[in-house]
């Protein structure tokens, strides 16, 4: 759930689940395609044609696109939400939703992101294995589906569950096959929380390196990764001593940091500081290495005795660090809100640099958040209740984490209440959202055929593969903490 380097925001909000390791070069970023709806090739409406049956949806308005996948239609659709479901005669806000149709007697993926809607056509790896049809949900507050006013106390998970409800009941009037939910990192979290409270909903959920912070106070998970992630403790130990390097070159690396502030118009009103802001990308460091990168990649590092220049090279490419600017910040207020309010947050001790730290209390929610927005956390209870539903209650719920994944320390478990569920670890790979095809051949296997099996696809049929297509969403929508 750390964001992206500079090198790959070029490519923000695009999608697909190219897998761990895809260079920006090699991602082909497909452009959105603006269009009005019954216009164009792909938009020409026919007689009982599925663009007539959704736009018949209450509530529902649809633009056709054109698709750039093959095989495919391309929709944007806004639903009319209420923003407080307990009061649905109050205030109302369009949600975002991208449609990717195939057949309405196929299979449907409801791709939970979490945060944007990405704005390229893409194929998440469960749609491709049942070859199916696939919604892209925008959660709720994120712009443009966020009411105005803005009434903060709304961005809850439960709103945002009810949110797929009514989506999910909507859509069924048109799609009446199987449905799958789906979604990596927060969008994993996403699927989780509705599956929770709507449990009927879908006929199975792929959950994507979902961390499971029950227990906020306790962070020790997380030191402990850190302690023995990879099979090469040089690895480690590089990571750790450029960490240092940056802070004991901090005159250095503000020197270059303001410049580029300057030439760019970033701020640091929420922050306070450039200062703030460059030791936030510090202690983000080896976490979103970590994250974004495979053990391999250490050979790329630089040597502690490297120039300034690219010890700053290294630190803006794993970190980003134009993200704790305002301009960074400010789209991603949502996930700390509610971060700082349900999710919780990690909080790592850095031992091997607090002795050089000045600003360790600033890596918080709640120094992200404009402090006209009133924030106050719920001490976990609503992650506990999460915890205990998933332990006791799970039913055709499989969770896929990478073991080299700071974001896994705390996964989810599962426990003599569950049914036809299961926990997977993809050997060496990281937070991407293609873990499926990554896993030992045997698990793989069973993988598959559960999916297959939960969607109503003959799992004697080939297993597809999607066409490549844009990075990785969890590379490209994971701000930090």
């Amino acid at each position: 759930m750390r964001r992206v380097s500079q090198g790959v925001a070029a490519l923000l909000l695009a999608a697909g689940l190219t897998g761990a390791g895809t260079t920006a070069a090699q991602a082909q970023a497909v452009a959105f395609q603006p269009g009005t709806a019954g216009t164009g090739t792909a938009g020409t409406a026919r007689a009982g044609d599925i663009l007539d049956r959704l736009k018949a949806i209450p509530g529902m308005e649809v633009t056709e696109k054109t698709s750039t996948l093959p095989g495919y239609r391309w929709f944007w659709l806004e639903y009319e939400q209420p923003v407080d479901h307990r009061k649905p005669g109050g205030q109302r806000f369009k949600q975002r939703i991208m449609l990717q149709h195939k057949s309405a007697d196929s299979p449907m993926v409801l791709y939970t992101s979490g945060y944007h809607t990405p704005e390229v056509m893409f194929t998440a790896e469960p749609t491709a294995l049942v070859d199916g049809n696939q919604i892209s949900v925008e959660h709720r507050y994120f712009s443009p589906s966020r009411p105005v006013p803005t009434d903060w106390t709304k961005d809850t998970i439960w709103q945002a569950a009810t949110d797929e409800h009514r989506i999910i009941r909507a859509l069924k009037t048109v799609y009446g096959g199987k449905w799958i939910s789906t979604g990596g990192s927060k969008g994993g979290m996403t699927a989780v929380y509705h599956k929770r409270f709507y449990p009927r909903d879908v006929d199975g959920s792929v959950v994507y390196v979902a961390p499971n912070d029950y227990r906020n106070n306790d962070d020790r998970a997380y030191d402990e990764f850190f302690e023995t992630v990879g099979t090469d403790p040089q690895c480690r130990a590089r990571l750790q001593g450029l960490a240092r390097e940056f802070l004991k070159r901090r005159s250095a690396m503000l020197e270059r940091f303001e410049a580029a502030a300057e030439e760019n118009g970033w701020t640091f009103d929420l922050l306070r500081t450039p200062d703030r802001a460059f030791e936030n990308s510090v202690m983000d460091y080896e976490w979103a290495f970590w994250q974004y990168s495979l053990q391999s990649d250490c050979a790329d590092l630089p040597p502690l005795n490297a120039s300034d220049d690219e010890l700053y090279a290294s630190l803006d490419t794993i970190s980003g660090l134009s993200f704790y600017t305002d301009q960074g910040l400010e789209p991603y207020v949502p996930y700390y809100y509610q971060a700082g309010t349900q999710l919780g947050w990690p909080s790592p001790k850095f031992k091997h640099m607090r002795k050089l730290l000045r600003h360790e209390r600033s890596y918080h929610p709640r120094t992200y958040v404009p402090r006209d927005i009133p924030m106050r956390f719920d001490n976990g209870r609503a992650m506990r209740d999460i915890d205990r539903w998933v332990r006791g209650n799970a039913s055709q719920m499989m969770f896929v984490y990478g073991e080299n994944d700071p974001w896994g320390a705390k996964p989810f478990r599962l426990g003599p209440g569950s049914r036809d569920s299961a926990v997977y670890v993809a050997p060496g790979m990281n937070h991407s959202g293609r873990l499926i095809t990554r896993l030992p051949e045997e698990q793989q296997a069973k993988a598959i055929a559960d999916l297959k099996r939960w969607a109503g696809v003959d799992e004697s049929a080939p297993t597809l593969r999607s066409a490549p297509t844009p990075d990785d969403p969890l590379r490209l929508q994971r701000p930090p903490l």
